[in-house]
């Protein structure tokens, strides 16, 4: 219960300060709207050059692109919490470490309110406007009334499970006091195996049966195609039982990597 009332806290007070900095949500969106556009010219001269049937539609492609832009801060997996990646590397940790709390508790909340509050000043924008653009452009309308009522839990767990994997990352900076380093790393697979690069569909069917044995791919992949309509509500029933699997065992470990290694935290900075 205690640990509840910390979490929801320390979420709200990040929500509130990230809420804060419009300014800068809203050249963000202005930069996603770039890149929106480049992807979705892209894909289309693509399927325009080729005549083979392809795994997904375009319009639910188009869709795929404006979700995966709409809700950037959700699925980045190279978003870096400057504060936290000081506090481990120059020595600041002592004072959270002398905090009656659970510092993966209080890190989780920070981070997730941070990732949601970036996600609401620009999602409505940009989700408002690609809607109105002309096809196939424009974002498309969900593939069904439930593939939107499931679109939304599926979106939610996949922020979390983000959350879970970022805190992975934060866990290794206690052994390699790098965060750039670490979050290099972690970027190059986990963007590549979310479907941020490519979408799963697209991929050759070998490299397809590899990503869905891992976890990554519901945090954009999945949800975005349940909106679609390009996984069947079906499917997207049992998909959503492996997102709560997955974020079960990504939150264990993470919890037990910290546990361990703040065993032997070595207190550094000046």
């Amino acid at each position: 219960m205690h640990n509840a009332r910390v979490f929801i806290s320390m979420f709200m007070i990040r929500l509130r300060t990230v809420l804060q900095y419009r300014t800068a949500a809203w050249a963000g969106v202005l930069t996603q709207f770039a890149w929106g556009f480049m992807y979705v010219m892209l894909y289309r001269a693509f399927y325009d050059s080729s005549s083979a049937v392809q795994p997904i539609s375009l319009s639910q492609l188009t869709s795929y692109i404006w979700l995966q832009q709409a809700f950037l801060a959700f699925i980045m997996i190279w978003f870096r919490d400057n504060e936290l990646a000081n506090m481990i590397t120059g020595g600041a940790i002592a004072y959270e470490l002398a905090r009656p709390v659970d510092l993966y508790t209080i890190w989780y909340a920070r981070l997730l309110g941070q990732r949601i509050a970036q996600a609401s000043l620009r999602c409505l924008p940009i989700l408002f406007v690609a809607a109105l653009l002309p096809k196939p452009y424009a974002l498309g309308a969900p593939g069904s009334f439930v593939s939107l009522l499931l679109f939304i839990p599926t979106l939610l767990l996949g922020v979390c499970l983000m959350v879970s994997l970022s805190m992975l990352v934060y866990a290794t900076m206690f052994k390699t006091m790098n965060a750039t380093g670490s979050h290099a790393v972690f970027a190059v697979f986990v963007e590549f195996l979310s479907g941020n690069i490519i979408p799963v569909p697209l991929m050759p069917a070998w490299m397809q049966k590899i990503i869905y044995l891992l976890p990554f791919r519901f945090v954009s992949d999945f949800p975005f195609r349940v909106y679609s309509g390009n996984i069947p509500p079906m499917e997207a029933l049992f998909g959503l039982a492996q997102q709560l699997f997955w974020l079960t065992v990504v939150i264990a470990l993470g919890k037990f990597l910290f546990s361990r290694l703040l065993r032997g935290v070595v207190i550094q900075g000046g």
